[in-house]
């Protein structure tokens, strides 16, 4: 039986609701002032150079806020939040620009960089995949979205990063992968070189296969993802974007060959973080053991 003395007070519930309101703001400048006392000790120091973006510290702050996360508020929210917190204090650091790829669609792509990167981080559209990596090679510190998922036309874009200074797969967003994310499109995140600072329980890498049959890719299923693309000149030649966990590129390549593809070339394209995804219960797991 409820009575007046359990009822809730609403001007108190207010009072406390603008209690928390302000400590998190008050946090947040906390947080601001430790950035910049960070900024200068990297200058007193030399600097870290380039992207201040660190994928395999972020992956480990998501990992603790999903594991942590409890009760009304959607995940969704808290993960845009404390993305939008990371990318600006980021933005603070060291200025950079997010280059989108908007052959999917402008607004898939859009959702994903202000849902990841927040509005202080500018946004440069762009059209097809190379676009973006050239851009990103140009600039100091710049990130790049590309679509982890099949162009149409084929293009096998990721060609492009193969060289040894040329830019490299760091992350894969969303981080938390659930089938009504708000942001669902697949993205890489693509900068320069920041191996000091990268995650690679996910590797990629860059294969040319002749004899490629659909059947190599139906073995494939279980072992990663591939993304495939027409290769010149031979008809039967593919260019392999392959994502596989650390140490399993070996194996990987053992499948294709059991299935009639012969591996003619690889190479690395960088790495990120395995993605954690939400089952049926609403729990999230690592993409690893799912």
């Amino acid at each position: 039986m409820t009575t007046n003395a359990t009822i809730p007070d609403l001007p108190q519930l207010r009072a406390e609701i603008d209690r928390i309101d302000e400590a998190m703001h008050r946090l947040l400048m906390e947080r601001g002032e430790i950035i910049d006392r960070l900024v200068e000790v990297k200058r007193h120091q030399g600097g870290e150079g380039g992207s201040a973006f660190r994928p395999a510290r972020e992956a480990a702050m998501m990992r603790r806020l999903v594991d942590r996360h409890r009760g009304l508020l959607p995940l969704d929210t808290v993960e845009s939040i404390w993305r939008v917190i990371i990318s600006t204090f980021t933005y603070v650091q060291a200025p950079y620009a997010v280059h989108a790829d908007l052959s999917v669609g402008e607004a898939p792509m859009r959702d994903s960089a202000r849902f990841h990167f927040g509005f202080t981080t500018p946004f440069m559209p762009h059209i097809g995949p190379r676009a973006v990596v050239e851009a990103v090679a140009a600039s100091t510190g710049d990130l790049g979205l590309l679509p982890a998922v099949t162009l149409p036309g084929g293009d096998p874009w990721w060609t492009a990063l193969e060289a040894e200074a040329a830019p490299k797969i760091i992350a894969r967003l969303p981080f938390v992968e659930r089938a009504d994310h708000p942001a669902a499109l697949p993205v890489f995140v693509v900068s320069h070189p920041i191996a000091d600072a990268a995650v690679t329980e996910i590797e990629l890498w860059s294969v040319r296969v002749s004899g490629w049959v659909p059947q190599a890719a139906a073995a494939f299923a279980g072992h990663g993802e591939l993304l495939a693309a027409p290769a010149d000149p031979a008809p039967d030649a593919v260019a392999l974007l392959m994502s596989v966990p650390t140490g399993g590129r070996d194996a990987a390549f053992g499948v294709l060959s059991g299935a009639g593809a012969c591996v003619d070339a690889f190479h690395f394209v960088g790495g990120h973080a395995a993605p954690y995804r939400l089952g049926a219960d609403g729990r999230a797991r690592s993409a690893s053991t799912s």
